[in-house]
């Protein structure tokens, strides 16, 4: 009966469609989709209105398309409902449905966290950290490591690699050496400090002025889009690209509990979602880069390459620095030995 009548309601092309759905559904034991209903929020790391977020936007309404609104997920901005190191405990709890957060905001819980975020001076392109994520053991050790906090780690996102703009060149590890530079604390400030820089820490919101004035001669802030949008090629004319010190690894998850109700076909198409939106995300920021390449050395600025062999001395110096770090929790450990044994199969590391 309920066949009939949808296919009576459908448009002619599409009958034969809606009446499979249903027999579909009945044979498999599912529920009718207007009874399988899911709304989560999710909390962003980023700002209304920033590129990033606008991914993410669109990310949630995949979702919902895909789903055949089944399930709905209202994205928003940091800070929005918890403030942004927050997250992880509120999406446990269940204040949160979900996060698109650091993991490096939680390594106070564990240093594994640290490690999850990213992996200084180790990949060269997001695809190649992505690769590790997916088909190097990234995945379970970062499910296995949220799953500890009720969450459930559905995939991974990448905005770039990083880039330095500075007020000297900086073409070498030598050139860092007593370099007053903004580096929040975590992996790369021990990093920058073993090199021989003196990082200092000053809250974001007062990186442009702090370049202006001379209290800093360099920072560590996003990607070169980034940092052109905010305008710091004006006030430091250098700008190391492609970056090469910092390619962070965002999280997409969601409280357990949430994730476990879901039906499995919703399950899949969330994590179909999540890889669109990893494209998304490494795709939107490069054209972003590219484009800022132009205007930043259109108005003056230079860029700086590092070459391949002063790149590859960083990695050393980062990989023995996180060598010690790991030590710190047995997940860092394990995480460290994960992104070792990859780099090595890529041919980046001996």
């Amino acid at each position: 009966m309920k066949c009939v009548q949808a296919r009576q309601a459908a448009p002619p092309r599409r009958r034969w469609m809606v009446c499979l759905s249903l027999v579909l559904a009945a044979t498999s034991g599912a529920l009718p989709a207007a009874a399988q209903d899911y709304k989560w929020t999710m909390q962003s790391l980023w700002q209304a209105g920033s590129i990033n977020h606008r991914v993410f936007e669109q990310f949630c309404a995949n979702v919902k398309k895909l789903s055949g609104g089944r399930l709905v997920i209202e994205p928003v901005p940091v800070g929005t409902l918890v403030a942004y190191n927050e997250t992880l405990e509120a999406v446990g709890s269940g204040i949160l449905d979900g996060q698109q957060s650091g993991p490096g905001y939680f390594a106070g819980k564990d240093a594994g966290f640290a490690m999850l975020s990213e992996f200084p001076g180790g990949y060269e392109t997001p695809y190649q950290m992505q690769m590790w994520f997916e088909y190097g053991g990234g995945k379970e050790l970062a499910r296995e490591l949220y799953g500890r906090f009720n969450v459930y780690y559905i995939g991974a996102a990448w905005h770039g690699m990083e880039s330095i703009p500075s007020k000297k060149p900086l073409r070498s590890i030598d050139d860092l050496k007593g370099v007053k530079m903004r580096i929040p604390e975590g992996l790369n400030q021990e990093i920058f400090n073993q090199i021989g820089a003196a990082p200092v820490n000053i809250p974001g919101s007062e990186v442009y002025t702090s370049l202006d004035r001379g209290v800093i001669d360099a920072t560590d802030w996003g990607t070169l889009g980034m940092n052109v949008d905010l305008g710091y090629h004006k006030i430091a004319s250098y700008q190391i690209y492609p970056g090469f010190h910092s390619l962070p690894m965002a999280d997409v998850s969601v409280n357990m509990d949430r994730w476990n109700e879901l039906p499995a076909d919703i399950q899949a198409i969330v994590e179909l979602a999540v890889r669109d939106f990893a494209r998304e995300m490494i795709q939107q920021m490069a054209a972003a880069d590219a484009v800022a390449a132009q205007t930043a050395t259109e108005q003056g600025a230079q860029l700086v390459t590092w070459s391949k062999e002063e790149r590859h001395r960083f990695r050393l110096i980062a990989a023995a620095v996180l060598k010690e770090f790991a030590q710190r929790s047995e997940m860092a450990q394990r995480l460290y030995d994960s992104h070792m044994a990859y780099l090595r199969q890529l041919g980046l590391m001996e």
